[in-house]
């Protein structure tokens, strides 16, 4: 009698159940936690659930592990829910809880463990809307001299004392890629200076888009040098959508054209280092540009002077002083410093094993 009497109270066990919303999600979602004694062997849990303290709950979930935490999801926003848990041995109870108070979902308006990236926010606007007016202000603003840009007027220059045309490549990118629109920018400083000196402007494209976006932009270079009358929209036409159809026509155009210089600005694939090596057998001088990894050390190794990833992005302000695209430069230059230096922050941290959990939750972020 006394042994069924103990059997009893150890089945009966009570177990420390809470239920709450769970935080910094979009709602739906109720956290249940509980403690397992180190004594019990727990075969598996079950989690019920009701809205209804005197209705039936419902089985929601079984765990055959020794879990003390479970994520109710797909519970609705503002209604409450009841929970109760039954962890066993075998089929035998060792232990029972139950909710007393109802855990209500919500939605939080704020993630508060991206708050460091608020933060980095907020200093990246503050750069940015500082150095944009300091833009307006000095359009003399600092950025460091990108040699591939510089060459492009002794490209151009070079070329026109030779009586050749300047050969423009964009490579095989689309309109709606980002290096293709940076590419339009350099062609358009290209053209005006050709405009300048008299020089024609070769342009073959991949894409027939890119190359209606090519002869406006090689018109606007003209028009703005003061000399519509030299633009010839013949020099800028559609060769192939075919790869290395593409490299076997501008390579023709190479060898049969001879340009003084040739430019090749946009995103290449394995036809880069084609392209750069017709170029340099020709003696033409070159200046290329790609955010494409895998190509810049071809471009590197065959041409004069090239420009590696972000420079390509950099050069629509380097050439244009535009106020708004500098400060939006230098702004990003400035943020980078401090996200080298956060990250170098946090390396330390780590190694040495020092810092709060907030601060590790912050550096945890990058």
């Amino acid at each position: 009698m006394k042994l069924a009497m103990l059997l009893f109270l150890w089945q009966a066990s009570p177990v420390n159940i809470k239920a709450y919303d769970t935080p910094n999600d979009a709602g739906g979602s109720i956290t249940i936690t509980w403690e397992l004694d180190s004594s019990w062997v727990v075969s598996r849990i079950e989690i019920y659930r009701t809205q209804d303290l005197n209705a039936p709950d419902t089985l929601i979930e079984t765990l055959f592990k020794p879990e003390t935490q479970f994520q109710d999801i797909g519970v609705m926003d503002k209604k409450p829910y009841y929970y109760r848990v039954l962890i066993y041995h075998g089929d035998t109870l060792v232990a029972e809880g139950r909710t007393t108070e109802p855990a209500i979902s919500t939605q939080q308006w704020f993630n508060s463990r991206r708050l460091s990236v608020l933060i980095i926010l907020l200093i990246y606007t503050a750069f940015l809307l500082y150095f944009i007016m300091r833009a307006r202000v000095d359009k003399n603003l600092f950025i460091r001299k990108i040699a591939g840009l510089e060459a492009i007027d002794e490209a151009v220059g070079r070329s026109t004392e030779m009586g050749r045309p300047i050969l423009y490549i964009m490579g095989l990118g689309y309109i709606s890629d980002i290096p293709t629109v940076a590419s339009l920018a350099i062609l358009k400083r290209v053209a005006y200076k050709a405009a300048e000196y008299e020089a024609d402007v070769i342009v073959p494209c991949y894409d027939p888009i890119v190359m209606v976006a090519a002869q406006e932009t090689v018109k606007e270079g003209y028009i703005e040098a003061g000399r519509p009358d030299l633009y010839k929209e013949s020099n800028i036409y559609f060769l192939t959508s075919d790869q290395f159809g593409y490299a076997a026509g501008v390579d023709g155009i190479m060898m049969r054209q001879r340009p003084g210089a040739v430019l090749l600005q946009g995103y290449f694939y394995a036809e880069s280092l084609i392209l750069a090596e017709t170029g340099h057998s020709i003696g033409a001088i070159q200046i290329s540009g790609t955010t494409a990894v895998t190509q810049l050390p071809f471009f590197i190794a065959s041409t004069d002077y090239t420009l590696i990833g972000e420079e390509m992005y950099a050069a629509s302000a380097y050439l244009s002083r535009d106020a708004l695209s500098l400060g939006t430069i230098k702004g990003e230059d400035y943020i980078k410093m401090v996200l080298v230096i956060i990250i170098l922050i946090g390396s330390l941290m780590e190694t040495f094993g020092i810092g709060n959990h907030m601060l590790i939750n912050f550096f945890n972020i990058f």
